[in-house]
This record gives structure tokens, sequence and C-alpha cells, in this order.
């Protein structure tokens, strides 16, 4: 690419963004999908997987604190987390923040991300790979959390959207697994898309999570670069109680943390699974 030549997303085939690109730090197939990093005035660095886009250095902080931060805090007495994607690090940064954790493993599929995103995203994983509590395991979610024997307390499925390589972390298949490895008490959370743009996503994904857990539900927040409203996550746990845990308590379990956030508060948390009316219609089918 030339300097300044314009990149344009490929998420939506009716309307969608572009960038500038400043300088093109690089642009490949990998094993799996073709990956780009490139450099913009406004948003810092970029990362893009199959002509969508991933990862912006300016507004990474929100979506990774609110994937990160929201079950942890949730939980409250985590121990181990299992973060399935995330290669770019970010998830993995913010977790680790998380000091009284003992063991965490993150399951990414394509080796390629891990190591272009150490070399060129090295502010997204600030140090984090070097954790010693830390372990990456290259391989399939889906079919990891159908074999192994290990258990967690806290699941983060940082997922691309259901296509390519992330199609298989929004199936029943996935979903039942990540219920079969939690800890009594656990939370499972992943990316699911704007959900005024991708409202289809959440409905599916809310009807197969019910099957196996409890409790399903969303927790949302704006990210600027996943243009259209709100971004939703999806959350589902055995224990409808960790979806509501008193605003005095979160407060206490931030403060004893003593993480720095830019994004996440503890009135955040509690007020971040209130949905709008439109997404509560289309979940109850009533749209």
């Amino acid at each position: 690419m030339s300097q300044k030549e314009i990149w344009y997303e490929t998420l939506h085939s009716n309307f969608g963004q572009y960038f500038t690109v400043e300088n093109v730090l690089y642009h490949d197939k990998t094993e799996h999908q073709d990956l780009i990093i490139f450099e913009n005035t406004e948003l810092g660095r970029i990362m893009a997987l199959d002509g969508v886009v991933q990862t912006t250095e300016r507004d990474e902080f929100i979506y990774h604190e609110m994937m990160a931060h929201v079950p942890l805090f949730a939980h409250g007495q985590a121990k181990k987390v299992l973060i399935i994607g995330g290669g770019d690090g970010g998830m993995l940064r913010e977790v680790c923040r998380h000091h009284y954790l003992d063991n965490i493993t993150m399951v990414e599929i394509d080796a390629g991300v891990v190591e272009f995103c150490r070399q060129y995203l090295p502010n997204h994983n600030a140090g984090a790979y070097d954790d010693p509590r830390f372990k990456l395991v290259i391989d399939d979610g889906v079919s990891f959390v159908k074999t192994t024997s290990e258990k967690f307390d806290v699941i983060i499925s940082d997922c691309t959207d259901p296509a390519g390589p992330g199609e298989g972390l929004f199936t029943s298949e996935f979903y039942e697994g990540c219920a079969r490895c939690l800890n009594e008490g656990g939370v499972f959370v992943a990316q699911n898309g704007v959900c005024f743009l991708q409202q289809d996503e959440a409905v599916n994904s809310h009807k197969k999570l019910s099957r196996y857990f409890a409790d399903s539900s969303f927790y949302q927040a704006a990210v600027p670069t996943y243009y259209g409203g709100i971004m939703t996550f999806a959350w589902a746990t055995q224990d409808s109680a960790l979806r509501q845990v008193p605003l005095i308590t979160l407060q206490q379990r931030f403060e004893s943390a003593a993480i720095a956030c830019r994004y996440y508060t503890p009135a955040i948390h509690a007020g971040s699974f209130a949905l709008p009316q439109y997404l509560l219609n289309a979940l109850s089918g009533n749209q």
C-alpha cells in the first residue's frame, strides 16, 4: 500500500468505515486468515483479520477492560481463567492485572496472530506474555473445551465475528464445552457483536447458551471502532446472583485489587447489564 492509501472495512455489505493508512507494518496471510497491521493518525496501530477491524491502539482499552473485569469482579474469588482467542494480548494484559489469580491459560488457533501482535502491537500485551502464571496453547477453542480435563472459574471468549476461524466459537458444541469445564459458580463471557446491526447473532447465542446455563444474558459497552451502537458481550453462568452483585461489593473488590482503569468502574459494571428495549424484545421473541 502507498502512503495515505484508504483501507475499507468489509464487515457489512451495504455500508462501512474507512481508515487512512499512514504506514503498513505487516500484511500477509497466516495459516488461517489474512492479517494486516497498519498505522492511522487518529487511532494508532490497527489490526484487521479478513477485512474486519479487530483492535485499535486508541480504543482497545474499553473492550478489554469490560470483557476482563466484569466477570472477574462479579465472581470475586476466581483462581483459574481461560481466554479463548485474544492473540493480540490485550485481554491477557487486563486479566494479568488481577494478582490473586493462580493460573491463566490462553487458547489461540492462530500462532501467527500471537507472533505478529507481539512484534507490532507491543502495547496491547504490555509484557503480559511473560507473566509466570500464563500458559499459551495453540489449538482450536472448540476442541480444547470439549477435551480438556481442566476446570476454570472464568472463561473469556475473545473471538472474531462468526465467520472463518471464529465461526465455531458461536456454536452449541462450544457453549456446551465451556459449561462442562467451568467450576461451580463460574462465569462465561464472549464478544457478541454490535446488537443493532448484528441482532441475529445475539438472539442465536442467547438461545444456545440458555440450553447449558441457568442464567444467560448480555452486558454492553460502546467501543467507537465497533460502530453502530453498543457492543454486546454474552454472559452465562449457573448462578444468577453473579449478574446482580451489589455496587458496594463491586466497589470493595475494585479498591482491593487496586487496578487503575480508563473505562471500567464499579458503577459502569452495574449499569452495563441494562439493555435497550429493542434487544430485550428480540431476545424474548417480541420483535
